[in-house]
């Protein structure tokens, strides 16, 4: 089990310094502008200063057509702001401007999303504006509603009201499946030789390829969302 009591493998917030760009600086999510990656320090008055200065800048232009990566960048240094404030409140007030508590308290939570579904926001197949919402919600319930909304090609409003559903203490499947996506449910694209022997084997022990998926996947060496890094 991880510190915050979610099986090993399976954190559902993030591991990694706050501002520290894991995603953002990686080129195989963020290309060439994975060199452009500012890293925050909360603990650094010239660094959350700066950071201050993308908030504002941020929430001036972030409903315009910013990137995924610009925007992930807005959440980055949202996350140190606060940090480094202390609050939320402190936060806005610094900023002085657009960037209200809720607008700061929304974009940080999109920073410390674990990083399999950051990656996601960065590559752009998960809309900014709809991890908002996936992070409104707690625990490995966002995990699904993530891959649900990869999966099932939610819409922002969609993943707004299931995300509310949720947090009105519906159950996360029930949740989805009111709104007409299967939980668990997930197309594989395998090799041929990979699909003939799945079959092969379902059909020999009378079950389910998907039985057989879970099954391996369940002695499956999982690896960590977001492994400790250092600045």
């Amino acid at each position: 089990m991880t510190p915050d009591g979610a099986p090993d493998g399976t954190r559902t917030d993030r591991d990694s310094p706050v501002g520290e760009p894991v995603i953002r600086g990686d080129p195989t999510f963020a290309g060439e502008r994975a060199r452009e990656a500012v890293q925050f320090d909360p603990d650094d008055p010239e660094s959350v200063a700066r950071a201050a200065e993308i908030v504002r800048s941020f929430a001036d232009d972030s409903v315009g057509d910013a990137d995924s990566v610009y925007m992930l960048r807005g959440a980055a240094a949202c996350a140190a702001l606060v940090r480094g404030e202390g609050s939320y409140k402190a936060a806005a007030e610094r900023v002085d401007g657009d960037a209200t508590v809720s607008f700061i308290r929304k974009w940080a939570r999109v920073h410390d999303l674990p990083r399999s579904i950051r990656q996601y926001v960065a590559t752009g197949e998960i809309a900014p504006t709809a991890a908002k919402h996936i992070a409104r919600v707690a625990g490995e319930a966002r995990f699904l509603l993530a891959w649900a909304t990869l999966d099932a090609d939610l819409t922002v409003r969609d993943v707004r009201s299931i995300a509310s559903d949720i947090n009105s203490d519906v159950p996360p499947e029930r949740a989805l499946a009111t709104h007409g996506v299967p939980p668990g449910e997930v197309t594989l694209d395998l090799p041929s030789e990979t699909y003939r022997e799945l079959r092969r084997q379902a059909a020999l022990r009378g079950v389910d390829p998907s039985a057989l998926v879970a099954e391996a996947l369940d002695v499956w060496e999982p690896t960590e969302d977001s492994p400790p890094e250092r600045y």
